[in-house]
């Protein structure tokens, strides 16, 4: 992750400036202008740990502060591990403190949930991707946390790739229909992806070339059918309210792909603090 980045800075002043408002009060009121603080940011929990840059620019933008990273996104970190260590001026300190943290503590709940869930199908099972289920503005961060918990992406947006799911199909009239017309106006490079949620659904994706067929909602001996059904003319993929009790299950089906939108949309953050030593009038 590369900084300065316009987009993302753009995201982190405008968040900064919600928080920060007309002025921290309480700093302002407490805090001598040239208190200077010392500082760790460290883990209360084991997990995988992704949004270092992010809190780094964080602190970067409100200026005097200096971050010194101590991990890298990606890694493995353990209770009362020191994540960064920050020095500069204790009102700064203090502005950027709760959204460096909000943005670490989420990616790398992501990035956690979703190391557990790649370990749990092993090194031969299928991908663990994520959806478009995702915190709106937030999604490539959050598609960014997946990948440093070695998971991969779905699509990025509706721009990357064609998904016709079911109310496609109501709208145009049949599967059949709904690929033919894709197939006929895509680009060779875009794939086209079809969700089932039957048996007659997915031969008709199949007999109509689809390149990946979605069972939505399929119970585990269904996939295992419909996997053979299927027999490798396309990528099958599992998706719908698929949680970490259900992925090893799910992946000895014989799919290729597990999607899982409970990555990112309800996933739980990762607890993580800062804590300053000196500072004050």
């Amino acid at each position: 992750m590369n900084f300065p980045n316009p987009i993302l800075d753009k995201q982190l002043q405008m968040a900064l400036a919600e928080d920060i408002g007309a002025g921290d009060f309480t700093s302002e009121f407490l805090i001598a202008p040239d208190s200077h603080s010392e500082g760790k940011i460290w883990a209360k929990e084991e997990g995988i740990v992704a949004g270092i840059p992010v809190a780094e620019r964080v602190f970067q933008l409100v200026e005097d502060v200096t971050f010194q990273g101590k991990v890298h996104d990606g890694e493995k970190i353990t209770f009362g591990q020191t994540l960064a260590t920050i020095e500069g001026s204790t009102r700064n300190i203090l502005k950027a403190e709760r959204l460096a943290l909000n943005f670490l503590q989420h990616l790398s709940g992501i990035a956690t949930m979703t190391r557990r869930a790649v370990d749990l199908v092993g090194p031969d099972g299928p991908r663990i991707v994520d959806t478009r289920k995702t915190t709106p503005l937030w999604r490539w961060l959050e598609k960014y946390a997946v990948r440093q918990g070695g998971g991969h992406n779905h699509r990025l947006g509706l721009f990357d790739a064609i998904l016709i799911k079911d109310n496609h199909i109501r709208a145009v009239g049949s599967v059949q229909k709904a690929v033919k017309i894709a197939r006929e106006k895509a680009g060779h490079t875009l794939k086209i992806e079809v969700e089932v949620t039957n048996f007659t659904e997915l031969k008709d994706a199949l007999s109509s070339g689809a390149d990946i067929i979605m069972l939505d909602n399929m119970e585990v001996g269904e996939m295992k059918e419909a996997v053979k059904i299927v027999g490798g003319k396309a990528l099958v993929e599992a998706s719908g309210g698929i949680t970490l009790e259900k992925v090893a299950e799910i992946s000895r089906s014989g799919v290729d792909i597990i999607s899982m939108g409970s990555l990112t949309h309800s996933v739980r953050s990762l607890d993580i603090s800062l804590d300053i030593s000196g500072g004050g009038q």
